[in-house]
Protein backbone atom coordinates (compact mmCIF):
# COMPACT_ATOMS: atom_id res chain seq x y z
CA UNK A 1 0.00 0.00 0.00
CA UNK A 2 0.91 3.81 -0.69
CA UNK A 3 1.83 5.89 2.49
CA UNK A 4 -1.95 7.30 2.36
CA UNK A 5 -3.39 3.76 2.11
CA UNK A 6 -4.30 3.70 -1.31
CA UNK A 7 -3.04 0.40 -3.47
CA UNK A 8 -0.24 0.41 -5.14
CA UNK A 9 -0.85 -2.66 -7.30
CA UNK A 10 -4.37 -3.54 -7.96
CA UNK A 11 -5.43 -6.80 -10.08
CA UNK A 12 -8.86 -7.47 -11.37
CA UNK A 13 -9.51 -11.20 -12.11
CA UNK A 14 -12.04 -11.26 -14.80
CA UNK A 15 -11.70 -9.00 -18.16
CA UNK A 16 -15.70 -8.28 -18.04
CA UNK A 17 -18.08 -5.45 -17.99
CA UNK A 18 -17.70 -5.52 -14.11
CA UNK A 19 -13.90 -6.09 -14.31
CA UNK A 20 -13.43 -2.92 -17.09
CA UNK A 21 -16.22 -0.61 -15.27
CA UNK A 22 -13.90 -1.35 -12.10
CA UNK A 23 -11.01 -0.44 -13.83
CA UNK A 24 -11.83 2.98 -15.60
CA UNK A 25 -13.26 3.94 -12.02
CA UNK A 26 -9.86 3.30 -10.85
CA UNK A 27 -8.17 6.01 -13.26
CA UNK A 28 -10.70 7.92 -13.08
CA UNK A 29 -10.76 8.72 -9.74
CA UNK A 30 -7.05 8.74 -9.28
CA UNK A 31 -5.41 5.54 -8.94
CA UNK A 32 -1.85 5.98 -10.72
CA UNK A 33 -0.41 2.53 -9.82
CA UNK A 34 -0.20 -0.56 -11.32
CA UNK A 35 -3.42 -1.81 -13.06
CA UNK A 36 -3.50 -5.81 -14.24
CA UNK A 37 -6.77 -7.40 -15.94
CA UNK A 38 -6.65 -11.16 -16.19
CA UNK A 39 -8.96 -12.96 -18.30
CA UNK A 40 -9.37 -16.19 -18.92
CA UNK A 41 -11.16 -15.38 -22.42
CA UNK A 42 -8.80 -14.42 -25.19
CA UNK A 43 -11.38 -11.23 -25.75
CA UNK A 44 -11.00 -7.87 -24.67
CA UNK A 45 -14.32 -6.85 -22.18
CA UNK A 46 -17.36 -7.56 -24.56
CA UNK A 47 -21.11 -7.17 -24.04
CA UNK A 48 -22.69 -10.43 -22.99
CA UNK A 49 -26.76 -9.52 -23.65
CA UNK A 50 -26.85 -9.50 -27.79
CA UNK A 51 -25.04 -12.30 -27.60
CA UNK A 52 -28.84 -14.39 -27.06
CA UNK A 53 -30.24 -12.07 -29.40
CA UNK A 54 -28.97 -10.18 -32.48
CA UNK A 55 -25.68 -11.65 -32.67
CA UNK A 56 -27.52 -14.73 -33.47
CA UNK A 57 -29.44 -13.52 -36.23
CA UNK A 58 -28.03 -10.35 -37.91
CA UNK A 59 -26.84 -11.51 -41.36
CA UNK A 60 -23.71 -9.42 -40.22
CA UNK A 61 -23.54 -9.28 -36.25
CA UNK A 62 -22.25 -6.00 -35.05
CA UNK A 63 -19.19 -6.26 -32.62
CA UNK A 64 -19.69 -6.98 -29.26
CA UNK A 65 -16.31 -5.69 -27.76
CA UNK A 66 -17.07 -2.53 -25.15
CA UNK A 67 -14.90 0.33 -25.66
CA UNK A 68 -11.49 0.59 -23.86
CA UNK A 69 -10.72 4.42 -22.45
CA UNK A 70 -7.94 5.35 -23.62
CA UNK A 71 -6.25 6.03 -20.98
CA UNK A 72 -6.91 2.81 -19.06
CA UNK A 73 -2.95 2.26 -18.82
CA UNK A 74 -3.48 -1.59 -17.85
CA UNK A 75 -1.16 -4.59 -18.25
CA UNK A 76 -3.40 -7.40 -20.37
CA UNK A 77 -3.18 -10.56 -19.65
CA UNK A 78 -5.39 -12.42 -21.48
CA UNK A 79 -6.24 -16.29 -22.28
CA UNK A 80 -5.02 -16.92 -19.06
CA UNK A 81 -7.22 -18.55 -15.93
CA UNK A 82 -6.77 -17.34 -12.57
CA UNK A 83 -6.06 -20.62 -10.48
CA UNK A 84 -5.22 -19.78 -6.92
CA UNK A 85 -5.50 -17.06 -4.02
CA UNK A 86 -3.41 -16.79 -1.49
CA UNK A 87 -5.12 -13.88 0.66
CA UNK A 88 -2.42 -13.86 3.36
CA UNK A 89 0.31 -13.61 0.82
CA UNK A 90 -1.84 -11.34 -1.52
CA UNK A 91 -0.75 -13.32 -4.42
CA UNK A 92 -3.17 -14.55 -7.58
CA UNK A 93 -1.65 -17.07 -9.36
CA UNK A 94 -2.58 -17.95 -13.01
CA UNK A 95 -2.49 -21.47 -15.23
CA UNK A 96 0.24 -20.71 -17.06
CA UNK A 97 2.74 -20.48 -13.13
CA UNK A 98 3.04 -16.12 -13.54
CA UNK A 99 2.18 -15.05 -9.56
CA UNK A 100 0.92 -11.78 -9.55
CA UNK A 101 1.27 -9.75 -6.46
CA UNK A 102 -1.25 -7.17 -5.52
CA UNK A 103 -2.27 -4.67 -2.46
CA UNK A 104 -5.99 -4.59 -4.06
CA UNK A 105 -8.12 -7.12 -5.84
CA UNK A 106 -10.92 -7.52 -7.76
CA UNK A 107 -13.00 -10.92 -8.21
CA UNK A 108 -14.86 -10.33 -11.11
CA UNK A 109 -15.00 -13.80 -12.88
CA UNK A 110 -18.68 -13.76 -13.92
CA UNK A 111 -20.59 -16.99 -14.39
CA UNK A 112 -20.56 -20.64 -16.16
CA UNK A 113 -23.40 -22.47 -17.84
CA UNK A 114 -25.29 -24.80 -15.87
CA UNK A 115 -25.11 -28.05 -17.50
CA UNK A 116 -24.98 -31.98 -16.68
CA UNK A 117 -28.71 -31.79 -15.75
CA UNK A 118 -29.45 -34.31 -17.97
CA UNK A 119 -27.19 -38.26 -18.14
CA UNK A 120 -25.50 -38.76 -20.85
CA UNK A 121 -25.97 -35.39 -21.97
CA UNK A 122 -24.29 -34.56 -25.37
CA UNK A 123 -21.86 -31.97 -26.38
CA UNK A 124 -21.56 -28.80 -29.21
CA UNK A 125 -19.91 -32.17 -31.41
CA UNK A 126 -23.47 -33.91 -31.22
CA UNK A 127 -25.24 -30.16 -31.39
CA UNK A 128 -26.16 -29.55 -27.61
CA UNK A 129 -25.06 -26.44 -26.49
CA UNK A 130 -25.03 -24.21 -23.78
CA UNK A 131 -24.76 -20.06 -24.00
CA UNK A 132 -22.46 -18.15 -21.94
CA UNK A 133 -19.92 -16.40 -23.44
CA UNK A 134 -18.74 -15.07 -27.01
CA UNK A 135 -16.96 -18.69 -28.64
CA UNK A 136 -20.72 -20.41 -27.38
CA UNK A 137 -22.64 -17.65 -29.91
CA UNK A 138 -20.52 -18.46 -32.46
CA UNK A 139 -20.77 -22.07 -32.32
CA UNK A 140 -24.71 -21.96 -31.91
CA UNK A 141 -24.38 -19.61 -34.42
CA UNK A 142 -23.19 -21.68 -37.08
CA UNK A 143 -25.67 -24.75 -35.77
CA UNK A 144 -28.68 -22.21 -36.27
CA UNK A 145 -27.73 -21.15 -39.94
CA UNK A 146 -28.11 -25.16 -41.07
CA UNK A 147 -30.54 -26.49 -38.14
CA UNK A 148 -34.15 -26.80 -38.69
CA UNK A 149 -35.94 -28.15 -35.63
CA UNK A 150 -34.31 -26.40 -31.89
CA UNK A 151 -35.22 -27.74 -28.59
CA UNK A 152 -34.96 -25.20 -25.96
CA UNK A 153 -34.46 -26.65 -22.63
CA UNK A 154 -34.89 -23.77 -19.58
CA UNK A 155 -37.78 -20.96 -20.18
CA UNK A 156 -36.34 -18.12 -18.50
CA UNK A 157 -34.60 -15.29 -19.70
CA UNK A 158 -31.97 -16.59 -21.43
CA UNK A 159 -33.82 -19.49 -23.21
CA UNK A 160 -36.94 -16.79 -24.12
CA UNK A 161 -34.37 -15.06 -26.30
CA UNK A 162 -32.65 -18.31 -27.67
CA UNK A 163 -36.59 -19.39 -28.66
CA UNK A 164 -37.27 -16.06 -30.23
CA UNK A 165 -33.91 -16.37 -31.94
CA UNK A 166 -34.83 -19.14 -33.60
CA UNK A 167 -38.07 -18.49 -34.59
CA UNK A 168 -37.03 -15.49 -36.17
CA UNK A 169 -34.62 -17.71 -37.96
CA UNK A 170 -37.63 -19.53 -39.20
CA UNK A 171 -37.10 -22.59 -37.18
CA UNK A 172 -39.19 -24.86 -35.56
CA UNK A 173 -38.94 -24.52 -31.76
CA UNK A 174 -40.10 -26.70 -28.75
CA UNK A 175 -39.44 -24.81 -25.75
CA UNK A 176 -39.79 -27.13 -22.68
CA UNK A 177 -40.11 -25.28 -19.21
CA UNK A 178 -40.33 -27.48 -15.91
CA UNK A 179 -42.38 -25.00 -13.95
CA UNK A 180 -45.97 -24.35 -14.61
CA UNK A 181 -45.59 -21.28 -16.65
CA UNK A 182 -42.18 -19.81 -18.04
CA UNK A 183 -40.24 -17.46 -15.17
CA UNK A 184 -42.72 -18.28 -12.81
CA UNK A 185 -40.18 -18.41 -9.58
CA UNK A 186 -38.45 -14.82 -10.95
CA UNK A 187 -41.70 -12.59 -11.98
CA UNK A 188 -44.67 -14.59 -10.83
CA UNK A 189 -47.72 -16.91 -12.49
CA UNK A 190 -49.51 -13.63 -13.77
CA UNK A 191 -46.34 -12.15 -15.54
CA UNK A 192 -45.17 -16.20 -16.81
CA UNK A 193 -48.29 -17.02 -17.97
CA UNK A 194 -48.39 -13.31 -20.32
CA UNK A 195 -44.56 -15.02 -21.12
CA UNK A 196 -46.38 -18.14 -22.12
CA UNK A 197 -48.62 -16.16 -24.33
CA UNK A 198 -46.24 -14.45 -26.64
CA UNK A 199 -43.98 -17.57 -27.17
CA UNK A 200 -47.15 -19.37 -28.52
CA UNK A 201 -48.02 -16.66 -30.71
CA UNK A 202 -44.70 -16.80 -31.99
CA UNK A 203 -45.79 -19.90 -33.46
CA UNK A 204 -43.46 -21.90 -30.48
CA UNK A 205 -44.52 -25.26 -28.99
CA UNK A 206 -44.15 -24.63 -25.32
CA UNK A 207 -44.24 -27.52 -22.98
CA UNK A 208 -44.54 -26.91 -19.56
CA UNK A 209 -44.55 -28.99 -16.44
CA UNK A 210 -41.82 -31.45 -18.22
CA UNK A 211 -38.14 -31.74 -18.75
CA UNK A 212 -35.93 -33.60 -20.99
CA UNK A 213 -34.81 -36.48 -19.10
CA UNK A 214 -32.22 -38.13 -22.38
CA UNK A 215 -31.41 -36.75 -25.16
CA UNK A 216 -31.39 -38.71 -28.74
CA UNK A 217 -28.93 -39.20 -31.46
CA UNK A 218 -28.32 -40.76 -34.67
CA UNK A 219 -25.98 -43.60 -36.15
CA UNK A 220 -23.93 -40.88 -36.83
CA UNK A 221 -24.06 -39.31 -33.62
CA UNK A 222 -25.74 -35.96 -34.32
CA UNK A 223 -28.61 -35.30 -32.05
CA UNK A 224 -32.19 -36.06 -33.12
CA UNK A 225 -34.27 -35.65 -30.37
CA UNK A 226 -35.31 -35.97 -26.71
CA UNK A 227 -37.26 -37.58 -24.75
CA UNK A 228 -39.65 -35.81 -21.63
CA UNK A 229 -40.37 -36.64 -18.24
CA UNK A 230 -44.17 -37.18 -19.16
CA UNK A 231 -43.25 -39.70 -21.60
CA UNK A 232 -43.67 -37.47 -24.66
CA UNK A 233 -40.35 -37.16 -27.36
CA UNK A 234 -40.01 -33.89 -29.70
CA UNK A 235 -37.68 -33.85 -32.50
CA UNK A 236 -34.30 -31.36 -32.90
CA UNK A 237 -31.00 -31.44 -34.07
CA UNK A 238 -29.73 -28.28 -31.94
CA UNK A 239 -30.39 -27.99 -28.57
CA UNK A 240 -29.69 -25.60 -25.95
CA UNK A 241 -29.54 -25.68 -22.44
CA UNK A 242 -30.15 -23.01 -21.05
CA UNK A 243 -30.80 -23.73 -17.26
CA UNK A 244 -29.32 -21.09 -15.13
CA UNK A 245 -25.82 -19.92 -14.27
CA UNK A 246 -23.14 -21.49 -11.41
CA UNK A 247 -20.53 -18.36 -10.03
CA UNK A 248 -17.02 -19.21 -11.98
CA UNK A 249 -15.43 -19.23 -8.51
CA UNK A 250 -13.78 -22.44 -8.26
CA UNK A 251 -10.35 -21.19 -8.23
CA UNK A 252 -10.71 -19.92 -5.27
CA UNK A 253 -11.09 -22.80 -3.35
CA UNK A 254 -8.30 -23.69 -0.92
CA UNK A 255 -8.06 -19.54 -0.24
CA UNK A 256 -10.17 -20.05 3.11
CA UNK A 257 -12.95 -17.68 1.23
CA UNK A 258 -16.62 -20.32 1.05
CA UNK A 259 -17.78 -19.28 -2.40
CA UNK A 260 -19.18 -22.19 -4.04
CA UNK A 261 -22.63 -19.80 -4.06
CA UNK A 262 -20.52 -16.95 -5.54
CA UNK A 263 -18.08 -14.53 -3.01
CA UNK A 264 -20.34 -13.08 0.02
CA UNK A 265 -19.73 -9.73 0.44
CA UNK A 266 -20.44 -6.91 2.74
CA UNK A 267 -22.35 -3.91 1.72
CA UNK A 268 -19.24 -2.06 0.34
CA UNK A 269 -18.40 -5.61 -1.66
CA UNK A 270 -15.58 -6.47 0.26
CA UNK A 271 -15.24 -10.25 0.03
CA UNK A 272 -15.62 -11.93 3.18
CA UNK A 273 -14.30 -14.96 5.34
CA UNK A 274 -16.82 -17.48 6.75
CA UNK A 275 -16.36 -15.92 10.01
CA UNK A 276 -17.73 -12.50 8.41
CA UNK A 277 -14.10 -10.41 8.96
CA UNK A 278 -13.58 -8.51 5.19
CA UNK A 279 -10.48 -10.67 3.39
CA UNK A 280 -7.62 -7.52 3.07
CA UNK A 281 -7.52 -5.67 -0.14
CA UNK A 282 -10.07 -8.01 -1.78
CA UNK A 283 -13.69 -6.68 -3.28
CA UNK A 284 -15.93 -8.70 -5.75
CA UNK A 285 -18.71 -7.90 -8.15
CA UNK A 286 -20.75 -9.02 -10.56
CA UNK A 287 -21.99 -12.38 -11.39
CA UNK A 288 -19.31 -13.67 -9.07
CA UNK A 289 -20.38 -11.71 -6.04
CA UNK A 290 -23.21 -12.49 -3.49
CA UNK A 291 -23.81 -9.09 -2.58
CA UNK A 292 -26.44 -7.83 0.26
CA UNK A 293 -29.64 -6.49 -0.92
CA UNK A 294 -31.57 -3.77 1.28
CA UNK A 295 -34.89 -4.98 -0.50
CA UNK A 296 -34.21 -8.54 0.41
CA UNK A 297 -33.50 -8.04 4.74
CA UNK A 298 -29.28 -7.73 3.86
CA UNK A 299 -29.69 -11.40 2.21
CA UNK A 300 -28.09 -11.52 -0.89
CA UNK A 301 -29.66 -13.23 -4.20
CA UNK A 302 -28.41 -14.39 -6.88
CA UNK A 303 -26.81 -11.73 -9.39
CA UNK A 304 -26.74 -12.51 -13.04
CA UNK A 305 -27.92 -8.88 -14.35
CA UNK A 306 -26.26 -6.31 -16.36
CA UNK A 307 -27.19 -3.25 -14.46
CA UNK A 308 -25.60 -5.23 -11.13
CA UNK A 309 -22.13 -5.62 -12.97
CA UNK A 310 -22.13 -2.00 -13.93
CA UNK A 311 -22.60 -0.80 -10.61
CA UNK A 312 -20.81 -3.27 -8.80
CA UNK A 313 -17.58 -2.80 -10.86
CA UNK A 314 -17.82 0.96 -9.99
CA UNK A 315 -18.95 0.72 -6.15
CA UNK A 316 -16.50 -2.15 -5.96
CA UNK A 317 -13.61 0.00 -7.21
CA UNK A 318 -14.33 3.12 -5.08
CA UNK A 319 -13.92 0.49 -2.14
CA UNK A 320 -10.60 -0.38 -2.97
CA UNK A 321 -9.59 3.59 -2.95
CA UNK A 322 -11.27 4.71 0.00
CA UNK A 323 -12.22 1.29 2.12
CA UNK A 324 -14.32 2.47 5.18
CA UNK A 325 -15.01 6.24 3.81
CA UNK A 326 -16.58 4.09 0.51
CA UNK A 327 -19.93 4.71 -0.15
CA UNK A 328 -22.63 1.79 1.13
CA UNK A 329 -23.85 -0.46 -2.09
CA UNK A 330 -27.71 0.09 -1.98
CA UNK A 331 -28.84 0.25 -6.17
CA UNK A 332 -32.13 -1.06 -6.45
CA UNK A 333 -31.48 -4.11 -9.24
CA UNK A 334 -32.86 -4.10 -12.56
CA UNK A 335 -33.15 -6.01 -15.54
CA UNK A 336 -34.71 -5.85 -19.22
CA UNK A 337 -34.88 -8.73 -21.85
CA UNK A 338 -36.26 -8.51 -25.45
CA UNK A 339 -37.63 -11.34 -27.51
CA UNK A 340 -40.87 -11.52 -30.09
CA UNK A 341 -40.35 -7.86 -30.36
CA UNK A 342 -41.57 -6.40 -27.01
CA UNK A 343 -39.08 -5.56 -24.14
CA UNK A 344 -39.62 -6.58 -20.42
CA UNK A 345 -38.15 -4.48 -18.08
CA UNK A 346 -38.10 -4.78 -14.14
CA UNK A 347 -36.89 -3.46 -11.55
CA UNK A 348 -36.46 -4.45 -7.76
CA UNK A 349 -36.55 -7.75 -7.04
CA UNK A 350 -40.22 -9.11 -8.04
CA UNK A 351 -38.70 -13.14 -7.12
CA UNK A 352 -39.03 -11.87 -3.42
CA UNK A 353 -42.88 -11.20 -3.58
CA UNK A 354 -46.03 -12.59 -1.69
CA UNK A 355 -48.42 -10.99 -4.10
CA UNK A 356 -48.23 -10.02 -7.21
CA UNK A 357 -50.63 -6.76 -8.33
CA UNK A 358 -51.75 -6.74 -12.02
CA UNK A 359 -52.35 -3.06 -13.17
CA UNK A 360 -52.85 -3.77 -16.71
CA UNK A 361 -53.18 -6.85 -18.96
CA UNK A 362 -53.50 -6.27 -22.66
CA UNK A 363 -52.86 -8.72 -24.36
CA UNK A 364 -54.08 -7.69 -27.77
CA UNK A 365 -51.62 -4.40 -27.19
CA UNK A 366 -48.90 -7.03 -25.50
CA UNK A 367 -48.22 -4.54 -22.88
CA UNK A 368 -48.38 -5.77 -19.11
CA UNK A 369 -48.27 -3.75 -15.89
CA UNK A 370 -47.20 -6.04 -12.29
CA UNK A 371 -45.98 -4.86 -9.25
CA UNK A 372 -44.90 -7.16 -6.65
CA UNK A 373 -45.17 -6.91 -2.31
CA UNK A 374 -43.45 -8.55 0.26
CA UNK A 375 -46.16 -8.24 3.80
CA UNK A 376 -47.31 -5.51 2.21
CA UNK A 377 -44.22 -3.89 1.06
CA UNK A 378 -43.58 -2.48 -2.66
CA UNK A 379 -39.85 -5.16 -3.43
CA UNK A 380 -40.76 -5.14 -7.46
CA UNK A 381 -42.33 -4.13 -10.73
CA UNK A 382 -42.35 -5.27 -14.23
CA UNK A 383 -44.06 -3.80 -17.45
CA UNK A 384 -43.93 -5.43 -21.19
CA UNK A 385 -44.32 -2.90 -23.38
CA UNK A 386 -45.15 0.25 -20.46
CA UNK A 387 -41.32 0.77 -19.74
CA UNK A 388 -41.43 4.52 -18.56
CA UNK A 389 -44.05 3.46 -15.79
CA UNK A 390 -41.22 1.94 -13.93
CA UNK A 391 -39.75 5.02 -13.08
CA UNK A 392 -42.06 5.50 -10.06
CA UNK A 393 -41.62 2.15 -8.98
CA UNK A 394 -37.75 2.90 -8.90
CA UNK A 395 -38.37 5.70 -6.88
CA UNK A 396 -39.97 4.20 -4.16
CA UNK A 397 -38.13 1.29 -3.89
CA UNK A 398 -34.89 3.35 -3.73
CA UNK A 399 -36.29 5.14 -0.37
CA UNK A 400 -34.69 3.42 2.87
CA UNK A 401 -36.14 0.35 3.99
CA UNK A 402 -37.48 0.58 7.56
Amino acid sequence: MSAAGHPREVVIVGASLAGLRAAATLRAEGFGGLLTLVGAEQYTPYDRPPLSKKFLTAADPAETRLPVPDDLRARWLLGRAAVRLDPYSRIVTLADGTRLPYDGLLIATGAAARSGAVPGEPGPEQGVFTLRDRDDAVALRAALAVGRRLLVVGAGFLGAEIAAAGRALGLDVTLVEAGAVPLERSVGAEAGAFVGMLHREAGIDLRTGTTVTAFRTGPDGALTGARLADGRTVAADVAVLALGAVPATGWLAGSGIEAAGGVPCDNRLRALFPDGTAVPGVVAAGDAARVPQPLAGGDAPPPGHWSGAVEQGTAAARTLLLGEAAPVFEEVPSFWSDFHGVRLRSVGLPGLADTAKVHECDRDARRLEVSYHLGGRLVGALTIGRTSRLAAYRRVLAEPTP
